[in-house]
């Protein structure tokens, strides 16, 4: 049973690292499933702190990535009505069938947004930017959490190596 709970969470580390960057996969929870599962093994004890304290950052981090591209577009001079425009946009295109949907939405949904406010042009494609940038930083970071991770992962998988791969 070990080594199917092993090899399964494993596989749900690589399918969160493809989630940091597919917007239809929730990575970093995905990738924190797999390191459940392996302390769900009788080889890895179970450390309820370090898992505890690994879903919050799995949580924060997929939080953080609807509203971090909002803040992208504050922060390059755009309104309320932009920051709500890139969430709107951002969720809008999660369902769009188009490749990078969600990077579309959350540029158009800032732009429009700020065009609704009657602000000139440069301004809505400035903090229509600022959302894209926060787009690229959101998905920066739930790359690098499934990353660490994966590497917490590897690192118990192998300090416990002995008592998993016990072939009686």
């Amino acid at each position: 049973m070990d080594i199917a709970l092993l090899v399964i969470g494993f596989l749900c580390i690589l399918i969160g690292i493809l989630g940091s960057f597919l917007p239809v996969l929730p990575g970093p929870p995905i990738s924190w499933i797999g390191l459940l599962l392996l302390h769900l093994t009788e080889a890895v004890p179970e450390n309820w702190w370090f898992l505890g304290i690994t879903l919050f950052f799995a949580l924060l981090i997929t939080i953080m990535d609807y509203v971090i591209p909002a803040m992208g577009t504050k922060k390059f001079g755009g309104s309320k009505a932009g920051m709500y425009g890139s969430i709107i946009g951002l969720l809008i295109g999660l369902f769009l069938p188009i490749p990078g949907g969600i990077i579309i939405g959350a540029f158009v949904g800032a732009f429009v947004g700020e065009m609704s406010k009657n602000t000139d042009q440069k301004v809505a494609l400035k903090a229509a930017f600022g959302s894209f940038l926060g787009f690229l930083t959101g998905t920066f970071m739930k790359f690098l959490i499934t990353i660490i991770y994966a590497g917490l992962f590897i690192w118990k998988a192998i300090e416990h190596g002995g008592a998993l791969f016990t072939f009686q």
